[in-house]
């Protein structure tokens, strides 16, 4: 099978050919459709991900979590799917089968589940990391509504469904990105949109939130200077989240509290984010569709920063 993998950390990802994995007991071998880009995927290759994921072990590695395609195979024991169903889910990354390639298996107790009826195969391999990250994000950072989510580095994937399901509890978003991104984050439920590109966020921050904000979501801050930088916007008693683990070594405001996220992911959550995005209620925007061998250059221009929705890869014409 074809597959974008790499025989080491911190070597480029490349284009190779590997034999198709076998699933064990307890597993299925999903044919992939399409997978989709996370910043993880090169975080993991280059060894940068630190606590967010274990170092990989096994190479070649294949990269790659999320992914939609059709179960394939289906190995010994208990099962709950058959050969055919659509699926959509998450692979774990310590896994040696990655979705970046033309087949992968996954444990069928894993967040993984079935492509509801309304939702095609290239938005559901948008799903997964975007949709999960956002939804425990949300609740992690305890806003009922009213109240207002500063949110660094918005008009990526997991920022863009972050925007819409806090603004569908009445929670005022205020979206923090690089470049004029109104018109896009406003169509999402953002209140305002800070332009953070000239690297003064204070003064833009204070602007758009002169009161201060109930809690943050920092998805782009990789060290604590920077983390800190935004949490100071936060108001005594409000919450301060990091995706990048740059809260624990961060300064914060007195009253201030915390929280380096860890994604838990699950396939009932999958199944809620997916019933929402068929009926129309969560949108995850793809920003680009490319085919597998593009894929090296498209986790280079992420890593270099700027990720606009999400880009999606294509395993099939």
């Amino acid at each position: 099978m074809r597959a974008i993998a790499v025989s080491a950390l911190r070597t480029e990802p490349v284009l190779v050919e590997l034999p198709k994995p076998e699933p064990r007991p307890g597993e299925v071998r999903v044919r992939v459709d399409y997978a989709s880009l996370n910043p993880l995927d090169w975080q993991v290759t280059d060894g940068s991900a630190g606590e967010l994921a274990p170092v990989p072990r096994t190479f070649p590695f294949v990269v790659g979590v999320d992914y939609a395609g059709r179960v394939d195979m289906i190995g010994g024991g208990e099962n709950r799917f058959r050969v055919g169903d659509p699926v959509f889910g998450r692979a774990g990354v310590a896994d040696t089968c990655g979705s970046y390639g033309e087949y992968l298996c996954v444990r069928q107790d894993s967040a993984i589940t079935l492509v509801p009826r309304g939702l095609d195969a290239r938005a559901a391999a948008a799903l997964p990391s975007a949709g999960m990250a956002a939804a425990q994000i949300l609740e992690a950072v305890a806003l009922r509504g009213h109240e207002t989510l500063l949110v660094i580095g918005a008009a990526g994937g997991v920022g863009c469904c972050l925007t819409q399901l806090a603004r569908a509890r009445d929670v005022r978003v205020i979206a923090a990105v690089r470049g004029d991104e109104r018109s896009r984050m406003g169509s999402l439920g953002a209140a305002a949109s800070v332009d953070l590109t000239d690297g003064a966020p204070a003064g833009a921050l204070r602007r758009a939130c002169p009161d201060g904000i109930d809690a943050l979501a920092d998805l782009a801050s990789a060290v604590p200077d920077g983390f800190a930088a935004h949490a100071a916007a936060v108001r005594p008693g409000g919450i301060a989240l990091s995706t990048r683990g740059a809260a624990a070594g961060a300064r914060l405001p007195e009253g201030v509290r915390g929280v380096d996220f860890r994604l838990d992911p699950s396939p009932v959550l999958l199944d809620v984010l997916a019933a929402g995005a068929a009926d129309g209620i969560l949108r995850v925007p793809v920003d680009a569709e490319l085919p597998l061998e593009e894929a090296p250059s498209a986790l280079a221009r992420n890593r270099a920063g700027g990720a606009r929705g999400k880009t999606v890869i294509a395993l099939r014409g």
